[in-house]
């Protein structure tokens, strides 16, 4: 009966992905950008609904930029769940770009992709997220890097904090957590980590039950003097704070 339902909302969600890029292509170039950020919150939060993730927020999401955020990394999920909270500007690495579907989705929405390994690229992806700070975006980064298992965060990388404090734009801390709705336990369904590949943790989600996303928002902190390694030792902390 699982598979019967995976299936079933396979179909569902593959049908409501390809909404997604038909909207992107057709509606995108003419709606504000309060429209935007409208159509994007909830077609992200009615797929959570088709892959049965519960969405939870706690804390207040950001009503407007200059605002860097930075959350913990789990999942493939990790993106369309922020989107459901609070729908931004994502920095990802280049290989999300060639997810199947997914990858066109979230290329569309405007992720900016970066090659983490070149020294370059880096550099110049925080003078053009200062740019778009500056012009009061709402830019998420996941500063782990990787994903991890979700019971200890990996070290965040400091590079892109540099952008935050070139344009004086506060960072907000921001937790995610999978749990199991029953138990309040952590839900590994939805991980993306190791050897697990990418379709192999689409099944795992779409097959399990009870999962719950819970999104926590912390509060935002201007630079204050801090330079970039302070200040991604001090986002580590407050989002592991948030995560207990």
């Amino acid at each position: 009966m699982k598979a019967l339902r995976a299936l079933w909302r396979v179909v569902r969600a593959t049908g409501h992905v390809l909404r997604g890029l038909w909207t992107i292509r057709t509606e995108f170039g003419r709606l504000t950008a309060s429209q935007t950020e409208l159509l994007v919150r909830e077609w992200s939060r009615q797929m959570l609904r088709i892959m049965g993730v519960e969405l939870v927020v706690r804390g207040d999401p950001p009503a407007t930029g200059p605002l860097l955020v930075v959350a913990n990394h789990m999942s493939w999920l990790d993106i369309l769940v922020m989107n459901a909270g609070k729908p931004s500007r994502f920095v990802s690495k280049s290989d999300a770009k060639r997810w199947p579907l997914l990858g066109a989705l979230i290329t569309g929405a405007g992720t900016l992709y970066i090659e983490r390994s070149n020294r370059r690229d880096a550099m110049r992806m925080v003078h053009h997220m200062a740019e778009r700070l500056r012009e009061r975006d709402i830019i998420s980064i996941f500063p782990e890097g990787t994903t991890g298992d979700g019971r200890a965060l990996l070290p965040f990388h400091a590079n892109l904090f540099q952008a935050a404090i070139s344009a004086n734009a506060p960072i907000l801390p921001v937790a995610l957590r999978f749990l199991d709705s029953r138990t309040g336990a952590p839900h590994d369904a939805p991980v993306f980590v190791g050897d697990t590949t990418l379709l192999g943790s689409i099944w795992a989600t779409l097959c399990a039950d009870g999962v719950q996303v819970v999104v926590r928002y912390g509060e935002p902190q201007m630079p204050q003097g801090r330079d970039r390694r302070t200040w991604a030792r001090d986002m580590q902390e407050e989002v592991a704070r948030l995560l207990v």
